[in-house]
């Protein structure tokens, strides 16, 4: 939640009152000051308008972002043997909702908590394995893929892979792009001085 704790932060420092903010991305005012307390969280689609918004009237175009730049280079995944049993001690363990499926370390599939549940839900079923109920796999695209294009994947997938040369190299997420739009945000360079000043 801490990548959309910088909204309140940047409007306060450009000076803009909450009620223009909540006009420019067409919501109420009380739902811009729920998300900035962090009471509620915003659909990908409203955090991305918020901070194109902040981003405009900071006056800094945002750069051309790639895939390579915002993906989590940390990807875990699950054996397609693996049990379901095991799938939800890994899951509970390391706090994922989903991780892409492996077999022979070729992807296969996805398997997302929703999933794991509904499977977990008949006890005899507990010692099946992940390839019995994994879902279709994500998307996969490579490191030089345009960020600003990977929205639109994640509005379908829960996750987008990063694959070059048929190695897995990072996965993507809803919040690792905003928190890669972020802190790209907070990397920017000053635009230049203008001229004779």
């Amino acid at each position: 939640m801490d990548e959309l704790s910088e909204i309140r932060r940047r409007r306060l420092a450009l000076g803009i009152p909450v009620r223009e903010l909540a006009r420019a991305v067409g919501r109420s005012v009380a739902t811009i000051s729920r998300i900035e307390r962090g009471r509620i969280r915003p659909s990908y689609e409203l955090a991305q308008g918020l901070f194109s918004y902040l981003e405009a009237r900071e006056g800094v175009a945002t750069p051309d972002l790639q895939a390579r730049d915002v993906m989590n280079a940390q990807v875990l995944t699950l054996e397609a043997s693996s049990t379901l049993g095991a799938a939800a001690s890994l899951m509970e363990q390391k706090g994922y909702s989903q991780f892409p499926v492996v077999d022979g370390g070729k992807v296969t599939g996805s398997l997302s908590d929703v999933a794991l549940l509904r499977a977990l839900a008949d006890p005899r079923r507990r010692r099946e394995r992940v390839r019995s109920i994994q879902e279709p796999a994500y998307p996969q695209v490579g490191e030089e893929f345009p960020a600003d294009l990977l929205a639109s994947l994640l509005a379908r997938y829960p996750g987008v892979l990063i694959v070059e040369r048929g190695e897995i190299r990072g996965i993507v997420t809803k919040m690792d792009l905003i928190r890669g739009l972020r802190l790209t945000t907070l990397r920017r360079r000053s635009p230049p001085d203008a001229p004779g000043e």
